[in-house]
């Protein structure tokens, strides 16, 4: 697997970040998971945001006026052209952090959670409908807990 990680970090306060190999650890995990979607080789670029960033991206592309844990924007290839870009993914380093203690998960928890969610978006997979959100879930599941963390959906299934 040849993987590369553009990580860029454009947030304010920088404290308590994984390292650059946590996040092609986790990148790494769900371009390989087994199955349809799977790249030999990935590119793709990891941004961490204030809420400010994250609230006018999450605005622009969702009309949606707050900020957000995490958006991916999937690269499109040219007809006839293929590249192993996957896109981008835009993480809000504030609502990470927010939601992990909200949710009594650990803070590398749940950016492995984002990490690995966002990057199953790039490859294609989705939530909006109720199968397509069992099967992303599961796989998020399987692969989360493959890496020795809890299941990121357990409190709300109870």
């Amino acid at each position: 697997m040849q993987l590369y990680v553009d990580l860029q970090v454009a947030c304010a306060d920088d404290s308590d970040m994984p390292e650059l190999a946590a996040f092609e650890k986790w990148v790494e995990t769900a371009v390989t998971a087994g199955s349809d979607k799977v790249r030999e080789e990935a590119e793709l670029t990891v941004r961490i945001v204030d809420p400010d960033e994250s609230m006018q991206l999450n605005h622009q592309y969702r009309h949606i006026q707050k900020p957000t844990n995490v958006l991916s924007f999937p690269f499109e290839n040219p007809p006839g052209i293929t590249l192993p870009l996957l896109g981008d993914l835009i993480i809000c380093k504030k609502v990470v952090e927010s939601e992990a203690q909200l949710q009594n998960k650990t803070l590398t928890a749940h950016w492995a959670h984002m990490v690995i969610h966002g990057t199953l978006h790039l490859l294609g997979y989705d939530h909006i409908e109720q199968q397509q959100a069992l099967e992303m879930e599961s796989l998020e599941t399987q692969l989360l807990t493959g890496l020795g963390f809890t299941d990121p959906y357990f409190s709300e299934r109870e």
